[in-house]
């Protein structure tokens, strides 16, 4: 299970800072005008998302999570820094053998 923690907990942060990246982006397209960085981080960030999912489900079923919980998690990627607060919890919980 640690390997499967340890997978998560790496794709977090990087979901968590693609996402901060891509408002970022965002911002720059629709204030500044300028739709580069978005053709470059959108796509990048939903690929980093889809592996974001698969390896929260891998360790939601090692951990035997809950639905809810497991969905939850997968909905942390989606809103800015909460993939940062949703791993601290993550790692807490499977350290204490807790279901989410």
């Amino acid at each position: 299970m640690s390997g499967a923690l340890t997978r998560f907990r790496f794709m977090a942060y990087v979901v968590g800072v693609g996402l901060l990246l891509l408002v970022v982006a965002m911002i720059a397209k629709y204030a500044g005008g300028n739709e580069g960085m978005m053709q470059v981080v959108g796509p990048v960030h939903g690929f980093l998302y889809a592996v974001y999912l698969v390896l929260t489900v891998d360790l939601a079923l090692k951990a035997r999570w809950s639905i809810k919980g497991t969905a939850l998690v997968l909905l942390a990627g989606t809103i800015p820094f909460v993939s940062f607060y949703a791993e601290r919890k993550v790692v807490e919980s499977v350290r204490a053998e807790k279901s989410l």
